[in-house]
């Protein structure tokens, strides 16, 4: 028996592959399937099954792709309603993959859909569960709100949830391991652990929807306190995948046209099409194409573009670093952004030889904000999250979450220079390139963040003078 965590940082999700005496099954596939493929491949093994746990709403699965490619069946849990042909397995269901067994456990809450899968050995005994977005390391999925079209409220997934929780996982054996669908970072959960695997005993021990902390009344209000309204791609994500999509070969093939200079200057002229630069920050500061979206690959690129750019059938004209086109391409079509109309052929170098116009951004180091703001007062923009804001937070900041920002620009002030910074330098750089873009001017960008800001100060008396902390 072999188990493979496939884990995609950028997305903070696992995928996951198991093989037994020459038959395979794969767990909630990413869109570019030819790892799978390979992996089957090197042991001769077929691919019988594609599970999914639930329809995904922050990317695109990989689950129609792998099925004609290899003649696999796709397995939902109870209520999916694919427009493709389907198994949709009922409660306690099981499937044979060589030696050993998946079992269907219908754990609806994070979706109506929403199935755990228990494996059991070759000798019949569990050994672990494929959870999927309804139970994480430390956390649980909150309520899917972009299936709100489904008629049923955020309480009443919150309250299901929780009976699945502790109805359905909570009584299974403390030796199985737990395999979750996504880890710190994604969206899909509010505080979940950085490690991807564990045991359901320690998540019994440390997991508040496990180890009795809540009663079902505080554990709805928990989960649905603050919850955000979902990041625009998420509706259209969760319809593909249960719609339909293109493969990824063929989005490559479409997406993968290396533009001239020329070309890409007529292009990037129409009001549809908007040019998306996905180097590193650093490089983007030093120079960058006039009223360009930074949104580097270095990050959480894939779910910020998602955010921040509304339309998935947006033209897209790309700035990479060179040899990083065919990534780019393929982390944005992850998230369903299949319209890349093509790329600078040689990357900002080719521009910048144009002696075309550039821009830059002023930044500077968090040592030398800090030593401006012990003798001035000056406007400063704090765009991390509200979480992250209420925990700690120069007093004097203006908190503008990147994830809304496009939405609160009249409320920023504009007067003087801006001071922005996040954690740690990769989502001011995004927000100054939107604020550009909306005529912002004087922006200064704080390198390395609030994470660099409080070790530049740490130790002195002057620290407590200007930060909040929550207590």
């Amino acid at each position: 028996m072999k188990i493979e965590q496939i884990y995609t940082k950028c997305l903070a999700q696992g995928a996951y592959y198991i093989e037994s005496d020459g038959e395979a099954a794969v767990i909630d596939p990413l869109r570019e399937i030819s790892e799978y493929i390979e992996l089957a491949k090197k042991s001769s093994s077929k691919i019988k099954y594609v599970f999914e746990t639930h329809f995904h709403a922050d990317f695109v699965s990989g689950h129609l792709s792998l099925a004609k490619k290899t003649g696999a069946s796709i397995v939902y849990g109870p209520n999916a309603d694919p427009d493709f042909e389907a198994i949709i397995a009922s409660d306690n269901d099981q499937f044979k993959i060589g030696k050993i067994t998946l079992t269907a456990i219908h754990t609806p809450g994070h979706t109506l859909e929403s199935t755990t899968y228990l494996l059991k050995d070759e000798f019949g005994k569990d050994h672990c569960i494929f959870t999927g977005d309804t139970l994480f390391l430390g956390d649980v999925g909150i309520p899917d709100v972009a299936q709100r079209y489904m008629g049923v409220s955020k309480e009443e997934l919150a309250g299901i949830l929780y009976e699945s929780v502790n109805n359905r996982i909570k009584p299974l054996s403390d030796e199985l391991m737990v395999y979750p669908g996504h880890g710190a970072g994604s969206a899909c959960g509010k505080n979940m652990m950085k490690e991807t695997v564990d045991t359901l005993a320690n998540q019994k021990k440390i997991n508040y929807a496990l180890n009795g902390s809540f009663s079902k009344v505080a554990f709805i209000k928990e989960l649905t306190d603050n919850l955000p309204e979902p990041p625009t791609y998420f509706p259209l994500n969760v319809r593909l995948n249960q719609e339909g999509y293109v493969d990824f070969e063929t989005v490559l093939e479409k997406n993968l046209i290396p533009l001239d200079l020329n070309d890409f200057e007529l292009l990037s002229e129409n009001n549809d099409t908007i040019i998306l630069d996905v180097r590193n920050q650093k490089d983007f500061i030093d120079g960058h194409i006039p009223n360009s979206l930074f949104i580097g690959l270095s990050g959480t690129f894939a779910p910020w573009v998602g955010t921040l750019v509304k339309d998935i059938n947006q033209k897209i004209l790309l700035i990479t670093p060179v040899g990083k086109e065919t990534e780019a391409i393929t982390r944005l079509s992850r998230v369903g952004y299949d319209n890349c109309i093509g790329y600078l052929n040689g990357g900002f170098k080719t521009w910048k030889k144009s002696k075309n116009k550039i821009s830059t951004l002023k930044s500077v180091s968090a040592t030398s904000f800090v030593d401006t703001l012990k003798v001035n007062k000056i406007n400063i923009l704090d765009v991390r999250k509200v979480s992250e804001y209420n925990n700690n937070h120069i007093e004097a900041s203006q908190n503008k979450p990147l994830s809304n920002i496009k939405n609160e620009l009249d409320d920023i002030d504009k007067e003087g220079d801006i001071y922005v910074h996040c954690a740690g330098g990769y989502r001011s750089v995004i927000a100054i390139s939107i604020l550009k873009q909306k005529g912002f001017k004087n922006l200064i960008d704080v390198a390395g963040g609030f994470g660099a800001i409080k070790k530049s100060d740490l130790n002195k008396s002057c620290y407590n003078s200007f930060v909040k902390c929550s207590g």
